[in-house]
C-alpha cells in the first residue's frame, strides 16, 4: 500500500469518522481518500477552532476527537486549543504535516520546526522519521492519546505520504485499568470506616472512567456529601439528594460549607487543582486537619497540591467500587449519624438555593455604580444573575453546556446542573477566551441527539463567532447565548480593586451579535427583558433540535461585576516616579 492508505486505514481501524481541520496541500494526498473510508473532513473558519471542535468531541464521545491543518500556519494556529485539551484530558490526535524532507532548514514556503510547539501540552509525540514507519506511529499516536489521557501529535513530513511500503495495519490497544494498589485501598477504607464526616469530591476522572454510578453506590453507602471539582459540574447528578455543587470560584457555597467539616475528604479521579480550591466567597474552607485520599489514574498528580494521607493509583470508577465493596459489611462510624448529616446537606442546600433566588444583582460599589447609572439613563440591561437563573429554569434534558471564560460564564458555575456525565465542557485550567462555541461545535457532531448550547461574554465571543458559520455550513446546529455586557469583565474587575477605576483597554462595543449571526446563515435573537428570555432559549433549541438551526440568542446585560478571579493575584500598586505618582 501507500503510505497515505497506511495512514487512513489506521484511521479507521481506530473508528475515526470525523476530521476537524482546513483541507491543506500537504496532507491532500490522503485526504482524498478520506470518503471511501468512511471519514468525513468537517472545515472549519480557523484552525483553533478545529482544534477545540476536537476537544469537544472527545469529551463528548469518550473517543478520539482528531484535528488536522496545512503545515505551518495552519498547524500554529491550533497551539492554544491543544493547551486547553491537555488541561481538560482530552484523548485529542494532532496530525501535524510537515514541510517535506528534503527542504527542511532552507527557509522554504511554510516550514517550522512543529514538534516544539506543542510539547509542553501533549503526552506523547511522533514524527514518522520513514514513511515504512506511517501505520506503527499513526497508530502509536491514538494508543497514547487514551492511555495517557491526553493529546498527543503525529507529525509527518508531508513526502512521506508518497510512495510503496509493505505495513500491518495496527490493531487498537487499550489499557484495562485497575482499581489501585491493595494496600492502598485498605489503608483508604479504614480511614472511611472511621470517618465521622467524609465528603466525596467528584472530579473529571469519575467522568471518564464512565463512574458516576459506582461513585453514587459508594456515596449512599456513607451518607456523604458530594461535592463537583472545579468545572466538573456533571461528576454527579444534581437531582440526588447528597449532591451539594462545585466547588472553586463562583461555587457552592453549600459545597463548601460541607467540606470544611470533613473529617476525612476522599478526592476521586481530581488532582486537585490550585485553581479549584481556592478560597472563595470570603470562605477559606479547605479543611485543614482532614485525611485526604486522592484517586488519579496519573500517579504524578498524587499530592501533588495538596497534602494527602492515602494516594491511590487507579482508575476512579474500579477505585470507588472497590472501595464500596470492601466497606460494604463493616460497621461505619458515620454509620450512627447518617439522618442527622442526611438533615445537614439538605439545610445548607436550601440555604443555598435561597441565597441565589435573593442574589438578584451585585453589591459591590462599582456594580451599584453601573446599575444607577444604566437607571438614570432609562436602559433596561438585564442584571447577569437573574439571566442564568432563568437561563437554568429552561435548559431542556440532556443538554450538553460549554462555558467560555469570564466574569459572567464563570458566575454561570452556580447554575449549571446536570443529570449525566459529559454534559459540561469549560475551558479548564488553561483558560483561554474563544472556547465555548466550537467545542460545543464538536460536542453536538459527536452527540447530535442531545441540545446543545454554548455560554460566552462578548469579548470572548468575538474570537470564535465566526465558527457561527462552520455550524451552518455542516448542518451542525447549536445554540449560543452571548452575555452582551460591553466590556472584558474579568480584567476590568481587577481594575475597579487595584487601579480606581482607571479603565485602560476594557471597554467593548459593537454592532449586534445577534444581527452579525443572522448574516452567518444563522438565526438571531436579542433579548433585553427578563420574562423573554427562557422563551427565547426554548424557541432556539426547539429551532435546533426539530429544525437543524443555529441561534445566537444576544442577552443585553448590565456592566455590573463579579467577584474576581483571585484576589491573589494582583497587589496594590506602589508609584516611586513623580510622574507617576498620581496612579495609585
Amino acid at each position: 500500500m501507500t503510505p497515505s492508505e497506511a495512514f487512513v486505514e489506521t484511521l479507521a481501524a481506530n473508528g475515526v469518522t470525523e476530521i476537524f481541520g482546513i483541507m491543506g496541500s500537504a496532507f491532500m494526498d490522503a485526504m482524498d481518500i478520506f470518503a471511501p473510508a468512511g471519514i468525513k473532513l468537517i472545515p472549519v473558519v480557523h484552525e483553533q477552532g478545529a482544534a477545540h471542535m476536537a476537544d469537544g468531541y472527545a469529551r463528548a464521545s469518550g473517543r478520539h476527537g482528531v484535528v488536522i491543518g496545512q503545515n505551518g500556519p495552519g498547524i500554529s494556529n491550533c497551539v492554544t486549543a491543544i493547551a486547553a485539551a491537555f488541561w481538560a484530558h482530552s484523548p485529542v490526535v494532532m496530525v501535524t504535516p510537515e514541510a517535506g524532507t528534503m527542504g527542511m532548514g532552507l527557509g522554504g514556503f511554510q516550514e517550522a520546526n512543529q514538534l516544539p510547539m506543542f510539547q509542553e501540552f501533549t503526552k506523547y509525540q511522533a514524527h514518522v522519521n520513514n514513511p515504512k514507519r506511517m501505520a506503527e506511529l499513526t497508530g502509536r499516536a491514538f494508543d497514547r492519546a487514551m492511555s495517557e489521557m491526553g493529546p498527543t501529535q503525529l507529525n509527518i513530513p508531508r513526502d512521506h505520504f508518497y510512495g510503496e511500503i509493505e505495513t500491518e495495519i495496527p490493531v487498537p490497544r487499550r489499557l484495562d485499568r485497575g482499581p489501585g494498589g491493595t494496600r492502598s485501598l485498605d489503608e483508604a477504607a479504614d480511614l472511611l470506616a472511621s470517618a465521622e464526616f467524609p465528603v466525596i469530591v467528584s472530579g473529571g476522572g469519575v467522568v471518564f472512567a464512565d463512574g458516576v454510578g459506582e461513585c453514587r453506590a459508594l456515596a449512599e453507602r456513607l451518607g456523604a456529601p458530594v461535592v463537583n471539582s472545579y468545572q466538573h459540574n456533571d461528576s454527579f447528578p444534581a437531582s440526588h439528594p447528597q449532591w451539594c455543587g462545585p466547588l472553586g470560584y463562583q461555587g457552592s457555597k453549600a459545597a463548601m460549607r460541607l467540606i470544611a467539616k470533613a473529617d476525612v475528604v476522599l478526592a476521586l479521579g481530581t488532582r486537585l487543582g490550585p485553581f479549584g480550591t481556592l478560597p472563595q466567597h470570603g470562605m477559606d474552607y479547605w479543611p485543614k486537619n482532614a485525611k485526604i485520599i486522592q484517586v488519579d489514574a496519573d500517579h504524578k498528580m498524587l499530592g501533588l497540591v495538596k497534602k494527602i494521607d492515602v494516594g491511590i493509583c487507579g482508575d476512579a470508577k474500579e477505585a470507588a467500587a472497590a472501595l464500596t465493596e470492601r466497606l460494604r459489611e463493616r460497621t461505619l462510624a458515620c454509620d450512627a449519624t447518617r439522618g442527622e448529616r442526611a438533615d445537614e446537606i439538605r439545610e445548607e442546600k436550601q440555604a443555598w438555593e435561597q441565597e441565589l433566588t435573593a442574589w438578584i444583582h451585585e453589591t459591590d460599589p462599582y456594580s451599584l455604580d453601573m446599575i444607577a447609572e444604566q437607571e438614570q439613563d432609562e436602559r433596561t440591561w438585564l442584571h447577569p444573575r437573574q439571566v442564568l437563573r432563568e437561563l437554568e429554569k429552561a435548559l431542556p434534558e440532556r443538554v450538553m453546556v460549554s462555558t467560555d471564560i469570564g466574569n459572567i460564564n464563570s458566575i454561570a458555575h452556580s447554575y449549571l446542573r446536570f443529570e449525566e456525565p459529559r454534559s459540561f465542557f469549560a475551558p479548564m485550567s488553561f483558560g483561554n477566551c474563544g472556547y465555548a462555541l466550537p467545542t460545543i461545535i464538536g460536542a453536538k457532531a459527536a452527540a447530535p441527539e442531545r441540545p446543545a448550547i454554548a455560554y460566552a461574554g462578548d469579548g470572548a465571543w468575538g474570537m470564535s463567532m465566526v465558527e457561527i458559520m462552520t455550524a451552518v455550513r455542516h448542518d451542525i446546529p447549536v445554540t449560543a447565548v452571548v452575555f452582551h455586557n460591553r466590556q472584558w469583565g474579568a480584567e476590568k474587575k481587577n481594575q475597579v480593586d487595584f487601579y480606581n477605576r482607571r479603565f485602560v483597554a476594557g471597554e467593548l462595543e459593537s454592532e449586534s451579535f445577534a444581527g452579525i449571526a443572522r448574516a452567518m446563515g444563522a438565526e438571531g435573537i436579542v433579548v433585553d427583558s427578563l420574562d423573554e428570555v427562557g422563551p427565547a432559549l426554548r424557541k432556539a433549541v426547539d429551532a435546533q433540535m426539530n429544525e437543524g438551526r443555529t441561534t445566537v440568542i444576544e442577552i443585553m446585560c448590565s456592566r455590573e461585576l463579579g467577584d474576581p478571579f483571585r484576589r491573589d493575584a494582583l497587589r496594590k500598586p506602589v508609584r516611586l516616579l513623580d510622574k507617576y505618582r498620581d496612579y495609585v
